[in-house]
């Protein structure tokens, strides 16, 4: 695992693991915000002394830890472990499903954050409470952040995970897979959240599973939120 730049001020890195079996990847993405104050989010592991680790550490202090929704968890725990300073969020119910992380947990609000403000904006992608998956936009790179709500599972996959990929809509083309579609309990306002994506001026797409979308970017997300 290797951190890579997508902007002055914006990295990723991708970590491949089996989720109920299924190989897939996930992606981290690290926010630079003024003063070097560093926003992890989505974290995956950071072993002590590993390389990954020292990227991060060498690009300023770990302030901010986000879960963005209730499913990106896992390594959550040994990230603020890794960096005892940091603020950790998680999505309004994620402590009741990990009752170990409730101590130190902060329940990240709906809208933005003064601290994080003007650079980063995110707000809680409403009618699919099973994730309460929260959306974000890096305005000084034009890049918006998102974790299951959209995904493209490109490239040379294991045939399971081709499969799943195909089944759920989200191997060809950027989608909201049917997983998610699945979930949705309120449409209408489903349909207001993504009406109010759309209207950040993004250029780039930031997805977990699996891509980076730099070429006609709103179109693929207008389309793939057509659903709602």
């Amino acid at each position: 695992m290797q951190l890579e730049p997508l902007d002055t001020h914006l990295w990723h890195a991708t970590h491949a693991f089996k989720a109920n079996g299924l190989p897939i990847t996930t992606r981290m993405t690290v926010v630079r915000l003024p003063g070097r104050k560093l926003l992890i989010h989505s974290p995956i592991p950071m072993p002590p002394g590993s390389a990954l680790l020292r990227q991060v550490q060498d690009l300023g202090s770990v302030t901010y830890i986000v879960a963005p929704n209730k499913m990106h968890h896992l390594f959550l725990a040994p990230c603020a472990a890794a960096f005892p300073g940091a603020a950790v969020y998680g999505p309004q119910g994620l402590a009741q499903k990990r009752p170990g992380l409730a101590a130190t947990l902060r329940t990240l609000p709906a809208g933005d954050l003064p601290e994080w403000l003007p650079d980063l904006e995110h707000f809680a992608f409403e009618g699919i409470p099973a994730g309460n998956e929260s959306v974000w936009f890096h305005r000084p790179s034009a890049t918006l952040i998102v974790t299951d709500l959209l995904q493209w599972m490109a490239g040379d996959l294991p045939w399971p995970t081709r499969v799943y990929a195909a089944l759920t809509g989200a191997r060809s083309q950027l989608a909201v897979p049917l997983t998610v579609r699945a979930l949705v309990r309120d449409r209408a306002a489903a349909a207001r959240s993504a009406e109010r994506l759309l209207r950040w001026p993004f250029a780039r797409v930031v997805v977990a599973h699996n891509c980076i979308i730099d070429t006609d970017a709103r179109a693929q997300v207008a389309r793939a939120l057509a659903v709602f």
